[in-house]
């Protein structure tokens, strides 16, 4: 694979381009994942291709709740929560890709392995997740995810992740 100099790696296609993929703005995504504030912690998606890869974006702000506890005097994003993003990243890419009826259904992890936390999120970064389906079966997808503030890895994860029926 030939690749193009870009901040965030995971961005090319095997023809060594950037992927000239779908915008998903964050109306889809309160349509397509049951999340809400203060625990929706995607803000917007970016190079959607189906059955393949979404860039989540996460806009982290002074004001986000967790703050408050964690660390009042020295503010750091929870790695737990930056999991999530990318799980919701990927939860969002798994429904926009099966193009799943989201009424009366939800998708909730399966597994995460291999998380390694690299550096601190701070209030005023921008955390940029781009997530790839590593292979699914029907309704269940496995995914590997990155966390970037800027070129610098933040997090990194695989996962997995299959749709439910909710409870009636």
């Amino acid at each position: 694979m030939t690749t193009t100099e870009q901040d965030v790696p995971g961005t090319e296609v095997e023809t060594g381009t950037p992927q000239a993929g779908v915008a998903v703005d964050y109306a889809e995504i309160l349509k397509r994942i049951p999340h809400r504030y203060p625990f929706l912690l995607i803000d917007r998606g970016e190079n959607w291709v189906k059955n393949k890869s979404m860039t989540g974006i996460k806009n982290v702000t002074f004001n986000e709740p967790f703050f408050n506890g964690h660390f009042p005097e020295n503010p750091v994003m929870p790695g737990v929560l930056l999991i999530e993003a990318m799980g919701q990243t990927g939860a969002v890419l798994m429904s926009k890709s099966l193009d799943v009826e989201v009424e009366g259904k939800t998708i909730f992890f399966m597994s995460v392995d291999g998380v390694r936390f690299r550096s601190p999120v701070r209030p005023g970064d921008v955390v940029r997740m781009p997530v790839e389906v590593v292979r699914h079966r029907g309704d269940v997808f496995k995914f590997r995810g990155e966390a970037y503030v800027g070129d610098k890895i933040v997090c990194e994860a695989e996962f997995a992740a299959m749709v439910v029926e909710s409870p009636k």
